[in-house]
């Protein structure tokens, strides 16, 4: 395995040892990803909010949230993201619910990764003060936990459902099966 090299003095000289190599060239060896973080909301009654997406039609209904930007940390994504898309800006401080990784696939070439933060509930009035991005969403949604499954690919519903278990109970969650391979719509969770 090529390793980075270890910090430290050493007896011999960096390029002398077996397996080295410069950082530059270690890094274009090890796993590439793309990282996320959004905010999980639900109304008062615990129905969890989604956005549905006008640009992703293999996930068309999304939590808050999205692509981290160069430099930035997960906590700053989800409230810049945030707050582009619903104009909503969540307090702190962040709360992690879950975690989720995803194998590359055809639609996406690299591994993905991503943190959700609770956003807190959401009063009637916080719900109908939305402005979504045109760009982005269309429409904001409030539903029953169980009544998403139908409009969403399962391993997005079954993720859904991780988060809302991880607000449940206060233990954070984990979900690594959320590869860009499985995009089927509906099928239940599991």
């Amino acid at each position: 395995m090529n390793r980075a090299p270890l910090p430290g003095p050493t007896s011999a000289p960096e390029a002398d040892r077996p397996g080295w190599l410069p950082p530059e060239q270690y890094a274009e060896t090890v796993l590439k990803a793309t990282a996320f973080a959004c905010v999980y909301f639900t109304d008062e009654d615990d129905r969890p909010l989604q956005l549905r997406s006008v640009y992703s039609p293999e996930h068309p209904w999304q939590l808050a949230g999205g692509t981290m930007d160069p430099g930035e940390r997960p906590w700053q994504t989800a409230v810049r993201e945030c707050r582009e898309e619903t104009g909503l800006v969540p307090a702190g401080p962040p709360r992690l619910l879950a975690a989720v990784f995803g194998q590359p696939g055809a639609g996406w070439p690299y591994s993905t990764t991503g943190l959700v933060f609770d956003g807190g509930r959401l009063s009637g009035a916080q719900l109908r003060g939305i402005v979504l991005d045109p760009l982005e969403h269309d429409e904001a949604r409030v539903l029953p936990l169980d009544a998403w499954e139908p409009l969403m690919p399962r391993t997005d519903f079954v993720r859904l459902r991780v988060v809302a278990e991880a607000r449940r109970t206060g233990v954070a969650g984990y979900f690594d099966s959320w590869d860009w391979a499985d995009t089927v719509v509906g099928g239940g969770g599991g």
